[in-house]
């Protein structure tokens, strides 16, 4: 789960000459055109379509042709933002289309950690209920986006009855391995995870902005100590450790290893995991799969107006919405998973948790009459509640239980 950056990073610079006479009117000029906004590629105008960005410079391209090159691939990675719901939907949309031409395929979720393999095929096999399968992979714990913009390519996978593969490693490891580095952590710790493949240098470069964003100060570029610096080094093998757990899992499915081949293989997962090609693409020819196709969606008024040659094979431009995006629904309080229910950790003042009667402490029992079995479930219900509609919730306070109703505000 990486952002999204660019490779490199722009200056701009603006000369400011002072003249007399004439020339103020020239240097006046220089400068109006100098702040002039570049020109917006055709592509880029109205979304909706696909750029090829394996050379320079970009060009459009045919979705049947991306397909075709998808298919004749061992792996096809696509990327996402996790939180923009409409990469989701690209995502749901290139599955159904590759579904179409390699029925046999396989996909492999960056969301789930090895161990909810059992769980997914349980899933699969349609002996879970949604609400049941979220529980028992502890979507909550495992991960933080909400679980309603993923599961239509969770449904996907089962009405198809397509496998799904666990692709990532617990938590735990990955933090063991950012505090200690990846020779540090014992073997038996390590969920079966090889020693990864060295990170090409653009990928350190990637790495250390990353780092520099969680508030870090890394060794400079090319010092002697750049890649020596024990915080430095262990943030750089928990995320090769991540890009090589995710590798290995894909690369197993194109293995024989005693089972079927499938036609097709799938990874879903975070985009800075594929940018480029130095994550799992990267961990993946080291494992001997060189054929691996990557795919982006990217924002079309965002990264589309600076695309760069070789950050994927091909991208899709999302395009813009024409409404305002609405602020989902909010309680304004804090939600912890509790033995029974929910506990109510904290308030905002003059939410609507607050004008409702809720309270540090409470623990909410039932959401519009089901049981509340997870905050991302909660989360989720309370997101989808359209305006001025009533939500209610049965609380417990101390040994009383209490009947509650969230009367949401109309649409303004």
């Amino acid at each position: 789960m990486l952002p999204m950056l660019k490779r490199t990073s722009k200056t701009v610079c603006l000369v400011v000459c002072l003249l007399v006479g004439t020339g103020v009117a020239v240097a006046a000029l220089a400068t109006r055109q100098s702040l002039a906004k570049p020109s917006i590629p055709a592509y880029c105008k109205g979304g909706g379509n696909w750029v090829s960005v394996s050379t320079t410079p970009p060009q459009p391209i045919a979705v049947q042709n991306v397909i075709a090159q998808a298919i004749a691939q061992d792996v096809v990675l696509l990327g996402e933002q996790h939180d923009v719901e409409d990469h989701h939907r690209w995502q749901l949309q290139m599955l159904a289309a590759l579904h179409a031409q390699a029925p046999d395929m396989v996909i492999g979720f960056e969301m789930f950690p090895r161990r909810a393999q059992p769980v997914l095929d349980q899933w699969v096999a349609g002996s879970l209920s949604a609400q049941e399968f979220l529980k028992q992979v502890e979507w909550d714990k495992v991960w933080a986006f909400p679980s309603h913009i993923y599961m239509p390519l969770f449904e996907f996978a089962r009405i198809n009855k397509i496998p799904m593969r666990a692709l990532n490693v617990d938590k735990k490891l990955s933090s063991m391995v950012a505090q200690k580095g990846w020779e540090n952590v014992p073997e038996e710790a390590r969920e079966g995870v090889g020693h990864p493949a060295a990170a090409l240098p653009q990928y350190l470069e990637y790495l250390r902005q990353i780092y520099q964003m969680h508030g870090e100060q890394p060794p400079k570029a090319g010092g002697k100590n750049a890649v020596n610096d024990a915080g430095f080094k262990g943030f750089v093998d928990s995320q090769l450790t991540w890009d090589r757990a995710m590798a290995e899992a894909l690369a197993l499915e194109v293995s024989q290893d005693g089972r079927k081949k499938p036609t097709l293989v799938v990874g879903i997962m975070g985009s800075g995991h594929i940018r480029f090609g130095h994550g799992v693409a990267h961990q993946l020819k080291s494992l001997g799969v060189p054929k691996v196709l990557s795919l982006l969606p990217v924002e079309q008024g965002g990264e589309c107006l600076e695309l760069e040659a070789g950050v994927a094979d091909a991208v899709f431009i999302v395009p813009n919405k024409t409404l305002p995006p609405v602020a989902p629904p909010r309680l304004g309080l804090a939600l912890e998973d509790a033995p029974q229910g929910l506990k109510i950790g904290a308030v905002t003042a003059g939410s609507l948790a607050e004008k409702t009667g809720l309270r540090v402490g409470d623990r909410i029992v039932e959401i519009a009459g089901r049981p509340a079995s997870g905050t991302g479930d909660a989360i989720a219900t309370i997101r989808q509640q359209p305006p001025g509609t009533w939500l209610p919730l049965r609380i417990a306070r101390g040994e009383a239980q209490l009947d509650l109703v969230v009367q949401f505000p109309p649409r303004p």
